[in-house]
Formats: C-alpha cells, structure tokens, sequence
C-alpha cells in the first residue's frame, strides 16, 4: 500500500497539503497511509528544512510548497 507523509509543523500550509492529498485520493479512488508529521524531532530525521514536504513511499516529492492537487493525483499515478 502507498504511504504518504506530510511533515509539517501544523501551519496553514501544511495543513492545505495535507487536505490536497485526501482530495487527490478521492479522486484517484486509491487507498494509502497517510500520516501527518508535525514533530520537530521526527520532521528532522528527514533532512528537511522547509514545509510543507510531501512524501510518497519515504521519497520526498514536494517540499516547501503546497502540493496541488492535481500534482498530486500524478505523482500517485507514477
């Protein structure tokens, strides 16, 4: 099964991503983990200085922006 993460310390915009992958989930009708990251500690294990990040299977696909959703319904598609 598809994980995703998004890290994010609880801000607007990682609170917007966060919402887009659900939406883009809706609309691909795929099933995922998907889990929120808002820990510093846990956040810094991944080397990652700016969020929101967006990861799918531990590989880092946006970071610092908000994932739209149709970016994201095409990275869930690769």
């Amino acid at each position: 099964m598809t994980e995703i993460k998004v890290l994010g310390p609880g801000c607007p915009k990682c609170k917007t991503t966060y919402s887009n992958v659900l939406e883009a989930l809706k609309k691909t009708n795929m099933e995922a983990n998907v889990e929120k990251v808002e820990d510093i500690e846990e956040m810094m294990k991944y080397n990652v200085l700016t969020t929101p990040v967006l990861m799918i299977n531990g590989e880092i696909k946006v970071k610092g922006r908000i994932a739209q959703v149709s970016e994201i319904v095409d990275l869930l598609k690769k």
